[in-house]
């Protein structure tokens, strides 16, 4: 159910960059973290991985709906480590709760 089997080395980068850079000090990820930012469990199905990337990538603080969101600036390797990561959670097994989860999430027909 976890997919662990497609843990690669870009999904752990992605998975030290997301601890280091303390991203759950505003986003919520399976259930956990802070609640000033979105959910990112089904964030790749939800804006694509394009979104994602560009977002860490900007030079510029992003800030949607009024909410800031720290100027990261990275580099397309720790970018797409990064989105790796963000797919690899996307993609566990959540025994149909999904939505509850990620109300924002495409609804799978």
């Amino acid at each position: 159910q976890t997919n662990h089997d497609k843990i690669d080395a870009a999904v752990i980068k992605g998975k030290e960059l997301w601890e280091s850079n303390n991203c759950m000090g505003c986003h919520t990820i399976l259930g956990e973290g802070a609640y000033y930012a979105p959910e990112l469990t089904k964030v790749i199905d939800r804006r694509g991985e394009g979104y994602v990337k560009a977002v860490l990538m900007s030079p510029i603080p992003w800030a949607p709906r009024g909410r800031k969101m720290v100027k990261y600036a990275m580099s397309e390797e720790d970018a797409a480590a990064m989105a790796a990561y963000l797919k690899w959670i996307g993609e566990i097994d959540l025994n149909g709760f999904d939505r509850v989860v990620s109300p924002l999430s495409k609804v799978k027909d």
